[in-house]
């Protein structure tokens, strides 16, 4: 019975080798664990951050930025005639907006170098963009004469282009936004360039226009390649309008990026210094608030025309047909009631 209990006591306890490796053992599961633990944790953090990404930025945006963004636009808000516009941004039902890009260089100065008419239905995070060739013959409000539509801003500023543009259109033009072309190079280089579908070299070679050559298949085009890519046009207007929404759509993209919220001051100062909008400070961020919570979904059309000379002078010609359609396209993106798929099928026709 002694020799039975004298096993026993000695089975239960090991010598101070068999603890060491006991302890040793117990330190790497507890690693393991550990491990295990963290990566689990990370992961749930990762997918959780590629899942309201959305809402992370949304939240630093509205937190950190909205009375910059008051400030810096209070000398950019310049409403048409006192009025405010007809459709209030923060009710998130669509309105258009009307973009002209004026560029700055001596040879154009006081003509918009683009127009774009956009419209923004923000529930349903849908973005239509039609450019409108600055060359294009319409009707000048205010004037007994056809004229080049991008002259209309040169006769009076950014009034006398809406009405031209509302009438041409046959819809209104709730806002507008007058940039200034010159400012978008210090963007693009504040966000770190754009990527843009760039396959061959694009040389401007014309006798009177400005030299310049945008080579091919780069990652990044930063300022003044980017600028160049939506002023050339030296092969067809339809080619010009359309890196014109190219540009644009790169450009939202690339500031959608998480990494640029960082760089959010330095975007602040530079658009409030570079245009003119009647928007206010309070439309600008729930317009922000809509892009931030959902990327939209661009679609982009030209108007159809043709090139005619007339008395000496070049001008793009709409088609009065393609014209109907597209105004008909236009009324239907700003009615609420008409549905989503609709609105493909009307702009297509």
């Amino acid at each position: 019975m002694k020799r039975l209990s004298s096993v026993k006591q000695s089975t239960n306890k090991p010598n101070k080798t068999t603890s060491r490796t006991l302890t040793h053992i117990n330190k790497k599961k507890r690693k393991k664990i550990i491990l295990y633990i963290s990566l689990v944790v990370i992961s749930i953090a990762v997918i959780c951050g590629l899942a309201f990404k959305n809402q992370i930025a949304l939240y630093l945006f509205k937190a950190l930025y909205s009375k910059e963004i008051g400030k810096a636009f209070e000398e950019a808000y310049v409403p048409i005639d006192n009025v405010e516009p007809a459709i209030a941004i923060k009710d998130k039902e669509p309105f258009s907006l009307l973009l002209l890009g004026v560029d700055q260089r001596e040879q154009e100065t006081g003509r918009s170098d683009a127009l774009i008419y956009a419209v923004v239905r923000p529930k349903d995070s849908k973005l239509l963009l039609i450019s409108i060739p600055r060359d294009t013959r319409v009707d000048i409000v205010g004037r007994k004469y056809k004229d080049k539509v991008n002259a209309a801003f040169a006769y009076g500023g950014a009034k006398m282009s809406i009405e031209t543009i509302e009438q041409f259109l046959g819809n209104p033009a709730h806002y507008y936004a007058t940039i200034n072309f010159n400012g978008l190079k210090d963007v693009v280089d504040t966000i770190g360039g754009v990527k843009l579908p760039i396959t061959k070299d694009i040389v401007n070679k014309g006798r009177d226009h400005e030299k310049f050559t945008i080579e091919a298949n780069k990652p990044e085009y930063f300022g003044t390649d980017a600028l160049n890519y939506v002023r050339y046009r030296e092969d067809s207007d339809f080619k010009r309008t359309e890196r014109q929404r190219i540009f644009i759509g790169a450009m939202i993209k690339e500031m959608m990026n998480m990494g640029n919220l960082s760089k959010i001051d330095d975007l602040i100062q530079i658009g409030g210094e570079n245009f003119k909008t009647n928007m206010k400070a309070e439309d600008i961020m729930n317009w922000a608030e809509a892009l931030v919570k959902s990327t939209p979904e661009i679609s982009s059309y030209m108007v159809d025309g043709y090139d005619e000379r007339i008395n000496g002078t070049y001008y793009y010609m709409p088609r009065d047909s393609s014209l109907e359609t597209l105004q008909l396209a236009i009324k239907a993106w700003l009615d609420p009631n008409v549905e989503v798929n609709d609105l493909e099928y009307l702009t297509a026709s």
